[in-house]
């Protein structure tokens, strides 16, 4: 037990790891480029595409490895800023069109100074040190310089509630409670404190400086709003309520073995409040840019039945499925994967895959972004699953209407 309470307390250690105006007219004479359009990514790890190696959740990682030890890396040689975790199962690989991945696990709306014992965390700005750490509105800016960009996809804001060590709090509250003195997340001042009016306010802001600086980057290479769309996407609810988790509330089979440590009362509210209040606020930072070309992508339900722990689906090894390529595996399977505590200290897993939507999750995702991009007319809408089983591309069935 020792043991898995020093891993609970990592949860988070990467899980969460300069704005400029906005215009909607050229402040450059630079000419928008010409050639193939080009689908671009930005934000943090419910888009980088983390946990994206792992296709459901086993006690065997052969069982679920998708993608092999260079999952995430986006160069020939490894990853391009390490820790960013731009998995090649990314949902904004779509390929109705060409994308690129700048996105970047841990990130919040601006960047904070780089610090070299630590991962560089690029948020939405225009941050740059001068050796070569810059943030993502700039990496844009210069992508957009010789290619011709029409949509930027965007998922920002929940490390700037704090949602890692949120995670931490209730996973730890959990293990260090019994059932008849349980210590609830939900009320620590460590996470109230995310919640309150004046905090909601100030992160609303951020999101809304972080998109304007979208919009900045590309004007600032001739773009007008009518040249590209923005899709911001909302967060998924990565647990089911309570009543829904098939792992007892007592002992510790709901984390050592399920992966998903909460309180029933701490998932409950994780769904009926915290979600929902960091979905309200993307949406009204959104508002609040003023900006005419956003799309608003609603994946807030869209692993419902496919959640961790829920009592719909397993754990690979739970079933008679060899491994995760087997017919049925798909939904038979979680789609997003465990909080991992000691269990990602030697890997192959890392703690910040936890609690992220994993190999069939991003397939969903990218089922969602092409349905979004619309040949071309890009449009908003709510995606969810359709149908069990798979479509032409290898991915689970869902749609967006």
């Amino acid at each position: 037990m020792a043991a898995l309470l020093a891993g609970a307390a990592t949860v988070t250690g990467a899980l969460v790891a300069l704005a400029g105006p906005a215009t909607a007219a050229k402040i450059s004479p630079t000419a928008v480029p010409t050639g193939s359009a080009w689908a671009v990514s930005l934000g943090d790890s419910y888009i980088s595409g983390e946990a994206g190696r792992w296709a459901g959740n086993s006690n065997d990682s052969s069982q679920t490895d998708a993608l092999g030890s260079t999952a995430y890396w986006d160069t020939s040689t490894g990853e391009a800023i390490v820790g960013c975790h731009r998995s090649k199962s990314a949902e904004i690989a779509f390929g109705t069109i060409s994308s690129k991945n700048l996105a970047c696990s841990g990130a919040k709306a601006a960047t904070s100074a780089y610090d070299p014992d630590n991962d560089f965390k690029p948020g939405l700005d225009f941050y740059n040190d001068g050796a070569g750490h810059i943030g993502q509105a700039l990496a844009l800016q210069n992508f957009a310089a010789t290619h011709r960009v029409t949509m930027v996809a965007v998922s920002i804001g929940g490390n700037d509630f704090n949602f890692g060590s949120i995670v931490q709090s209730c996973v730890t509250d959990f293990l260090s409670s019994p059932t008849w003195w349980k210590d609830y997340c939900q009320d620590d001042s460590s996470v109230t404190a995310n919640f309150t009016s004046t905090n909601i306010s100030a992160v609303t802001t951020r999101i809304s400086n972080a998109l304007k600086n979208v919009n900045t980057a590309l004007a600032r290479n001739g773009y007008l709003t009518s040249d590209y769309s923005l899709v911001l996407q909302t967060y998924p609810s990565p647990l089911p309520n309570g009543a829904g988790i098939r792992y007892s509330e007592s002992g510790y089979s709901r984390q050592d073995t399920g992966g998903c440590g909460f309180w029933n009362s701490d998932a409950d509210w994780s769904n009926a409040s915290a979600l929902p209040t960091i979905n309200t606020a993307v949406r009204n930072a959104a508002t609040q840019s003023a900006l005419p070309n956003i799309k608003i992508m609603n994946i807030s339900g869209l692993f419902t039945a496919r959640r961790l722990c829920e009592n719909t689906v397993h754990k690979l090894q739970e079933t008679s499925l060899a491994s995760w390529r087997s017919a049925g595996a798909v939904d038979a399977s979680e789609w997003i994967e465990n909080i991992r505590t000691v269990s990602a200290t030697f890997g192959p897993y890392y703690v910040q895959e936890s609690l992220h939507p994993n190999y069939w999750g991003q397939l969903a995702l990218r089922s969602c972004m092409r349905q979004a991009y619309n040949g071309g007319a890009i449009r908003g809408g709510t995606c969810s699953r359709t149908a069990n089983g798979l479509n032409a591309n290898g991915e689970p069935v869902v749609g967006l209407s």
